[in-house]
């Protein structure tokens, strides 16, 4: 084996001297550092936040996808021994012929009310953002519909929009107009239920619309004006431009709400008549609660649909927001 010299060093012994002790030392095993005192802390202050999202969020949607995995029936979710089916409960679905109407109502019911949330917030937000006397009591009274429980909220549209006895039709009676079977008429249900989601809506949309606008310099606006800018123009070069991000987030938790709205629908017309109001949130309470032979697989894998749609969602606002951020 060739062994290999070093060439003899010909600088001065303190050049010699000062190089070796400016070399680095010789790597040694690195000892692992103990957590201080405030990793410590901070770990403990999220133990309880980490184990709330593995007990209510983690393992819930896990049980979800094995539900929708296998071939659950009463005595199977019991014991726990339900046969592996693979896709066979999404392809029934699939299948199933109240899926397409399904798909239809929910894809209404989301956009419907979620541009009407966000235009009537918007509407307001600019409205209150004038800051004119009893501003503040006009807001926190439209908070009203948002602070109600839902069940109090759907009880009171459904009284309100009763084809005998509703209030709605009452007025419609006194102008000229007959009644209409807002509850009971295939035609109307889903319009019934979109009335009152946007109701309710509309005051998150007015909140969190108003703090955005809220962060907007008031010497834009005057430079504006000074330009000889009308209302409208103002904001549709300041306002609305400088509104966008706050708009996305809005729009986005408007439409992971909405996408899975069960209670407004099933109190006021559990997804009838002949399921012309039925949504993929009924749909899979009706298969997995709503029959005496309950259907757990198909059911969970309506559910599991929902999260998709709301995850594909939430992934293109990141991506958009990511853009956004780099140009």
């Amino acid at each position: 084996m060739k062994q290999t010299t070093r060439p003899p060093d010909h600088r001065p012994e303190g050049v010699r001297n000062a190089a070796a002790a400016a070399a680095p030392p010789p790597a040694r095993g690195r000892k692992r550092r103990r957590p201080t005192s405030t990793q410590w802390a901070a770990r403990g202050f999220l133990a309880p936040l980490t184990l709330y999202l593995v007990l209510f969020y983690a393992y819930p949607l896990f049980r979800n996808i094995d539900l929708s995995l296998r071939d659950y029936t009463v005595r199977s979710f019991v014991q726990g021994d339900a046969p592996f089916t693979g896709l066979a409960n999404y392809r029934k679905v699939f299948d199933d012929p109240a899926f397409a109407p399904a798909l239809l109502h929910t894809a209404v019911f989301t956009a419907v009310c979620l541009a009407f949330q966000y235009a009537i917030g918007l509407a307001l937000a600019v409205f209150f953002n004038q800051n004119f006397r009893l501003s503040a009591t006009l807001r926190a009274l439209f908070l009203v519909p948002w602070l109600l429980p839902l069940i109090v909220s759907a009880s009171t549209w459904s009284w309100m929009l009763n084809s005998d006895s509703g209030i709605v039709n009452a007025a419609l009676h006194a102008v000229g107009i007959g009644p209409v079977n807002w509850l009971t008429s295939p035609s109307w249900s889903l319009t019934s239920v979109i009335i009152a989601n946007v109701w309710i809506g509309v005051p998150f949309n007015l909140v969190v619309l108003y703090s955005g606008l809220q962060s907007i310099p008031a010497g834009l606006y005057e430079a504006a004006a000074l330009d000889g800018a009308g209302a409208w123009r103002r904001f549709r070069s300041i306002t609305f431009p400088l509104l966008r991000p706050v708009s996305a987030i809005t729009l986005l938790l408007g439409l992971v709400y909405t996408l899975k709205v069960f209670d407004i629908i099933w109190i006021m017309t559990k997804g009838g008549p002949a399921d012309s109001s039925t949504t993929f949130a009924t749909w899979s309470y009706q298969l997995g609660f709503g029959n005496l032979l309950p259907a757990f697989g198909p059911g969970a894998a309506v559910g599991n649909l929902l999260v998709v749609a709301a995850l594909v969602f939430g992934l293109v606002y990141v991506r958009v927001q990511r853009k956004q951020a780099l140009s």
